[in-house]
């Protein structure tokens, strides 16, 4: 079984979302999957796709703070900043975090630890829509 998905998630402000539920939304062709891998790859330069907490929205909330200070805004010495002070650092902060997950599919279902969930980190001040395509391959029930 091979699916393959453009799954387009809706503008969120600066900082790290959780998005699973609304992946998920977008691929109802998963729960027929018995085994298999879900590979995510978001198609931008300024924004991220990662694992982590899924249940304290203060853990987003630091994310952000830690990548803000390792990576400031307006820090000098940034030749390329044609969309803004937030241009260059977006793109630092996604190469350092990346735009692609595989996630395990178990029984039709996302094979994730019970803390787990998969955040958007939205890099710029006005990002925008975003887009994920996402490719099932496994075996059905």
């Amino acid at each position: 079984m091979w699916q393959q998905t453009l799954i387009t998630l809706r503008a969120r402000p600066r900082g790290f979302h959780l998005v699973t539920d609304e992946l998920l939304a977008g691929l109802p062709e998963l729960r027929a999957c018995r085994v298999g891998l879900l590979h995510l790859w978001l198609q931008h330069t300024s924004a991220s796709l990662t694992i982590n907490e899924n249940a304290d929205p203060a853990v987003r909330r630091d994310f952000e703070r830690f990548f803000n200070r390792l990576i400031p805004q307006g820090a000098d010495g940034y030749e390329h900043n044609d969309e803004g002070l937030d241009d260059l650092p977006a793109h630092f902060k996604a190469s350092v975090l990346g735009c692609q997950l595989s996630l395990p599919i178990s029984a039709g279902r996302l094979a994730l630890g019970t803390w787990q969930g998969v955040y958007l980190g939205e890099h710029r001040d006005h990002g925008g829509a975003r887009k994920v395509l996402a490719t099932v391959h496994g075996e059905g029930a």
